[in-house]
């Protein structure tokens, strides 16, 4: 099948390799890089990115859930995948099966780990402050309790840090609460004879704003594909990240909408003046936000172009009025950059209102992933 066709994702594997670089370049010398790698590795496509970081020397992954590592597994990649989140019992022969790393959610979860009666590898979850999952970083007790259970080898000890994407003296002030509450528990695992397991908890902020902070490994999500939540973001650590992904459609074909005349769902745009607009194959279902109906933008050979009208499922339209060198089937850029244009995911999320890593994320598995 013709890649190109109606809508596709291009990845961008020199720019992943360049973000790789940058990455090991700010973090310390025995940190390695545990990329993020969850929701189809945010949406740029779990099999190629892993097996593209493979290649670069990437050993170890995190996921959201068993399924996401059962299909790295089987796209062949062999490298430690650890599970970030809840797996239930009835899939724990999964866990072993595959060799998959299982984060501890609390002690309770840790007993009915152990109650499998086979070995699982884990990594213990401690909550510094978040009060997601994990064990509470006071309950020292039953965090030592984990390690007397005879059939989980624990590798790892890790925590999340929850604001480390802000900057103001109070963000800052609890992201060092929350190490400091982590430090101590090592700390008393040490002092109770206990060793072996190594050490994670920053994201990507966590690398960009606490570049200093030593840790075993570094769980780098969206930054590592070259993309920041939110526009112009400035961060402690001089990164020059590039992105990795670009999104891009086709014009189907190109009409005029005369002057007083409606167009889409709700006939929500009228035209004031004479147009010509342009149907491109792309909507809702593949991530676009219908939010982004009559106030997103596109690039079309090189013009910045707006979307006008409702954004349906498979459909939007854009407002091509007074170009001249636009036909049907010409490529659209949704996110990405034609010439001296460019849309960031960021960019897109803020019109959106909300942040690239919901964006990205949410690309649709009909988009074709093309490396290149």
């Amino acid at each position: 099948m013709y890649q190109k066709g109606r809508a596709w994702i291009e990845l961008n594997m020199e720019n992943l390799s360049h973000n790789v670089k940058q990455f090991q370049k700010i973090l310390p010398p025995h940190c390695a890089i545990m990329p993020a790698v969850k929701a189809n590795a945010y949406g740029h496509g779990a099999d190629l990115i892993c097996s593209a970081l493979e290649h670069m020397g990437i050993k170890d992954f995190c996921v959201a859930s068993a399924s996401e590592a059962v299909e790295l597994r089987k796209a062949g990649i062999s490298g430690q995948i650890l599970i970030l989140g809840y797996t239930s019992p009835h899939q724990f022969p999964v866990l072993a099966d595959y060799h998959l790393t299982q984060t501890v959610i609390d002690y309770s979860y840790a007993k009915e780990l152990n109650d499998y009666g086979k070995p699982l590898c884990v990594h213990v979850g401690i909550d510094t402050g978040m009060h997601r999952l994990g064990e509470r970083s006071e309950n020292i007790e039953n965090i030592c309790q984990i390690w007397k259970l005879k059939n989980l080898k624990i590798t790892g000890l890790y925590s999340h840090l929850c604001v480390s994407d802000g900057n103001s003296d109070a963000e800052r002030k609890f992201t060092f609460m929350q190490v400091k509450k982590f430090y101590s528990v090592a700390d008393s695992l040490h002092k109770k004879g206990i060793h072996g397991f190594k050490t994670h908890m920053q994201g990507s902020y966590g690398v960009l704003n606490y570049p200093s902070l030593k840790f075993d490994y570094a769980r780098v999500g969206i930054a590592l594909y070259g993309a920041f939540s939110a526009p112009q973001e400035k961060t402690v650590a001089n990164a020059d990240l590039k992105p990795v992904l670009s999104l891009k459609s086709r014009i189907e074909c190109i009409k005029p909408l005369h002057s007083g005349e409606a167009l889409g769902y709700g006939l929500t745009f009228t035209a004031a003046d004479e147009m010509t607009i342009a149907a491109v194959s792309i909507g809702y279902a593949d991530g676009i936000p219908r939010s982004l109906s009559n106030k997103g933008n596109v690039l079309v050979n090189g013009h910045k172009t707006a979307i006008i009208g409702r954004i349906c499922m498979d459909q939007l339209l854009i407002d091509v009025s007074g170009l001249s060198d636009v036909s049907p089937g010409d490529e659209v850029t949704l996110i990405g950059k034609y010439q001296n244009q460019e849309i960031l995911a960021s960019d897109m999320a803020l019109s959106a209102d909300t942040i690239s890593n919901e964006i990205l994320s949410r690309l649709g598995s009909r988009l074709e992933r093309i490396a290149i």
